[in-house]
């Protein structure tokens, strides 16, 4: 069983005022996973409907919210369903699929002896899986996402000590120990051709077979172009689908801005913006805007209208680029490819630490691949992969008065080091930047 961060955050819910809670995120990030084991290890009773595998239980719904009735007419379908007051838990999975029964949350927190979650895919995409009356008030809202670079170790087996030693590494800027170094340079290459999806990282821990981890992932990269074409409004499916097929050329420009030019010849931003939106809203990229200037508030200085995007999950970027690239990756031969990468690995890494994604470009030339808050202060990030000469961010840091930036951070492939306002990190260290975060 695959340990993920959201089960803490379940724990907490279940401490708490426990209004019905909805978990949204992209498919197969393991939501359904997730809430089972989590159901089964803390309660005596789960019940489990899935509206997409079972249509007839959205009938359930359809006409009687009471609870009374909704808890008889589960145990007439759902073999060994149980209800006790306090010890019982429903999970309603794939919940867009039955907006009645989204509904049927306000009834149950007003009744109050079951617990309730749900979960869904695309919900809130352009509207798909809105109820016609939302119970506001009455539930509660996390987003789950594909395992991240932490994750990822644990599914390895990494100690959660030497996980502790790499996060003191940074706030002590001290070197990391050669042979923990060496280790985790090694896993951060497996992560990047990897991903997290919870599936193909479990088929690679089992099996270290790279053939079956690109197989699955190009399976899932398929699965959401279905869901373009089956979910999204008909006069947005293909463009919506042209606009996922042209993230890898989007990225393999020098100038990653986003181009509508690159998605069709003669495209125009009115007539792709919603298209942009409904990819994120599923969960599969994310949007990076561009600064006017590198200074807090970030996203008071963002320009909505020029951004770079990238994938959410890096391994699925990579099932997307030609045959071989894994292997590439993990023998080091990246060639042009590698600042696409690498910057793509990095909005792995912030994304799903919840951070909002902004960079900073000038049309002289000046670009600065990622900008966050850090310890309190607006901070400039690079990447390399390898060692390569910031030039923007010394720039930028060389000129106080036009920019107002102290400090910034190089992730490349180095150990811990501080040269002046520059603080060299590692690039697997880029996943840990939300612990000594101010």
């Amino acid at each position: 069983m695959l340990r993920r961060k959201i089960t803490t955050k379940l724990l907490q819910w279940q401490q708490q005022d426990r209004l019905p809670l909805i978990i949204k995120g992209c498919r197969q990030c393991g939501k359904t996973s997730a809430v089972q084991d989590f159901a089964h290890d803390n309660y005596k009773h789960v019940v489990y409907l899935n509206f997409l595998e079972n249509s007839g239980y959205g009938a359930i719904f359809k006409d009687n919210l009471d609870v009374d009735f909704l808890t008889m007419m589960m145990t007439a379908q759902i073999k060994n369903a149980s209800f006790e007051a306090g010890k019982t838990i429903i999970i309603l999975d794939e919940i867009q699929e039955c907006p009645e029964a989204r509904t049927a949350l306000k009834f149950f927190k007003l009744d109050g002896r079951y617990d309730v979650i749900a979960t869904g895919s695309l919900l809130g995409v352009n509207g798909y899986g809105e109820p016609k009356s939302v119970p506001v008030g009455f539930e509660t809202m996390m987003t789950m996402v594909p395992m991240d670079f932490e994750e990822f170790l644990w599914a390895n087996g990494i100690d959660e000590k030497l996980i502790s030693l790499l996060k003191d590494c940074i706030a002590a800027e001290k070197p990391v120990p050669e042979a923990l170094h060496g280790k985790m340079r090694l896993l951060l290459l497996q992560y990047v051709v990897v991903g997290g999806m919870p599936a193909v990282v479990q088929n690679f821990v089992d099996h270290h077979n790279m053939a079956q981890v690109l197989q699955m992932q190009r399976d899932i990269t398929m699965s959401y172009e279905d869901d373009m074409m089956k979910y999204a409004p008909d006069r947005d499916k293909v463009r919506i689908r042209k606009c996922y097929r042209s993230i890898p050329r989007q990225l393999a420009k020098e100038n990653k801005k986003f181009q509508y030019s690159v998605v069709e010849k003669g495209a125009r931003s009115k007539d792709y913006d919603s298209c942009l939106s409904w990819i994120e809203d599923a969960g599969i990229l994310r949007h990076c805007y561009n600064l006017s200037v590198p200074e807090l508030p970030l996203n008071g200085n963002s320009k909505e209208d020029t951004f770079k995007i990238y994938m959410a999950d890096t391994g699925l970027f990579i099932s997307m680029l030609e045959d071989g690239t894994q292997a590439d990756i993990l023998q080091g031969n990246l060639l042009g490819y590698k600042g696409a990468i690498f910057e793509n690995l990095v909005a792995d890494f912030f994304g799903k630490m919840g951070r909002k994604l902004y960079y900073f470009r000038k049309d002289s030339g000046l670009e600065i691949d990622f900008v966050v808050k850090y310890k309190g202060k607006a901070t400039l990030v690079e990447v390399k992969a390898k060692n390569g000469n910031a030039k923007s961010m010394k720039q930028v840091l060389a000129n106080p008065d036009r920019y107002h930036v102290e400090q910034a951070i190089k992730l490349a492939d180095v150990n811990v080091r501080r040269r002046g306002q520059v603080l060299a990190l590692p690039l697997y260290m880029g996943a840990f930047l939300s612990e000594v975060t101010a």
